[in-house]
């Protein structure tokens, strides 16, 4: 599969590339970024600074493949994709490549990260051991405006399965396992999980089917039911299973 052994180096070397042209019109509809808003951990929408605003549109972008494993990034080139200046885009590259998302090539500059068997099963690893114990604390832990939360979410992601809305049903995915980690009420915790998150769900838009999604959605229900029972061996168990699915998911698309 092309987007695990990595794509054309060039693909953002070339303003005149019609592969631009079509991502141009991804998050961003056509329009420049400019300055962007998302919901803080209160539920508020905030706008962002110049930085965090290259540093959201760009890892969109890699989230969802528009920007594919393996692709070079020109920051000039991505700098008139997303409507912002060099200053802020480099610095979201830099972010990105702490948070492992890109990395620096000698004499290629920045690419997209590659997605290995490797990374898969250490990362499938660590959240099982962290999410595990997060869906006990949560059990113990979760309030009724948890619960309510939880419960609207996997609504939404039902709406969107039937909507056939891949992206929305990847947000609500990530959306569903932080706020089950805020429902621990552990911070330090809540942070790992939301990181190992965000680079599982590379994984997850790859590996994408419905039938992917319609079962991850039993899983997400049968953790929110035992959440909502208090069971915190039910909980664990539950995504234990959620997270076995996804290694099995994703390894199906990875070269043998």
């Amino acid at each position: 599969m092309r987007w695990i052994t990595g794509g054309d180096p060039d693909i953002f070397g070339s303003k005149k590339r019609s592969t631009m042209a079509s991502m141009s019109a991804g998050a961003t509809n056509g329009r420049s970024a400019s300055r962007v808003t998302r919901r803080n951990g209160g539920g508020k929408t905030e706008r962002l600074s110049l930085r965090d605003s290259a540093y959201e549109v760009i890892k969109r972008r890699i989230l969802t493949c528009a920007f594919k494993p393996g692709d070079r990034i020109n920051e000039v080139a991505v700098s008139e994709l997303i409507g912002l200046g060099r200053t802020p885009v480099h610095q979201a590259l830099d972010r990105l490549r702490l948070e492992g998302m890109v990395e620096v090539i000698p004499r290629k500059g920045v690419i997209v990260k590659p997605v290995i068997g490797k990374e898969v099963s250490q990362i499938a690893d660590i959240r099982a051991l962290n999410e595990t114990y997060c869906a006990r604390l949560a059990a113990e832990r979760a309030d009724l405006a948890d619960i309510r939360s939880l419960r609207q979410i996997v609504a939404d992601a039902k709406a969107a399965i039937a909507a056939k809305d891949v992206e929305a049903m990847m947000t609500l995915d990530r959306e569903f396992h932080l706020r089950l980690a805020r429902a621990s009420r552990n911070d330090e915790l809540a942070e790992i999980i939301r990181n190992l998150n965000e680079r599982s769900l590379r994984f997850w838009f790859i590996s994408f089917t419905s039938d992917h999604h319609r079962s991850f959605q039993r899983q997400h229900q049968a953790i929110l039911d035992a959440v909502a029972r208090h069971d915190g061996d039910a909980a664990e168990r539950a995504m234990r299973a959620h997270i076995d699915a996804f290694r099995g998911g994703i390894s199906r698309h990875l070269p043998a």
